[in-house]
């Protein structure tokens, strides 16, 4: 299992592949952050499996001075996903050549030590290394989120409206990571 270990203002974080072990604290951190942030905008009935979808190629999480502070998924693209369709459209080539960067999360009480851009960049090296492009959606009311792609250099493809559900509809704004 590879890890990095990394210090940072006194705190020590490292990355890791996030094992079955790690879903019961997962899942409590998103609790977290749902409260604290409102994401994911839906809570799912079963937050464990949704951490683990059958698209996933790997999932990591940072652990801040030895306690998970943060997740990060890849997987193929899946029904709900725009982003690949923009980008792929965009690149002449099929959605197959993306990585959809998901399921994003970091405490509360650990932001402000560059956990999320760690993870975003552990997320892009594992994309790239696969020989797929990375993209994302995120909600638009996301901004905190979209202010962390954007600042990381992701390009922003398009904003368009998604029907969740017959009574909800979210604007999603779809981002690919730069470079070809």
């Amino acid at each position: 299992m590879k890890s990095e270990i990394l210090s940072v203002d006194n705190t020590s974080r490292r990355v890791r592949y996030r094992t079955d072990r790690d879903l019961g604290e997962c899942v409590r951190v998103l609790a977290e952050v749902h409260e604290h942030d409102g994401y994911p905008v839906n809570w799912p009935d079963h937050p464990g499996a949704w951490l683990t979808p059958p698209s996933l190629i790997a999932s990591w999480v940072v652990e801040l001075d030895g306690r998970v502070a943060g997740h990060i998924g890849l997987s193929r693209s899946g029904a709900g996903d725009v982003a690949p369709g923009l980008w792929s459209a965009r690149a002449g080539v099929s959605t197959e050549a993306t990585a959809v960067v998901s399921r994003l999360f970091v405490a509360p009480s650990a932001r402000g030590h560059g956990i999320g851009a760690l993870l975003m960049a552990r997320a892009v090296t594992e994309a790239r290394d696969r020989g797929l492009h990375p993209v994302l959606d995120v909600v638009a009311s996301g901004t905190a989120a979209a202010a962390l792609y954007e600042r990381l250099g992701w390009q922003l493809l398009a904003t368009v409206e998604q029907q969740w559900s017959p009574e909800q509809r979210v604007a999603v704004r779809c981002y690919a990571a730069a470079g070809t």
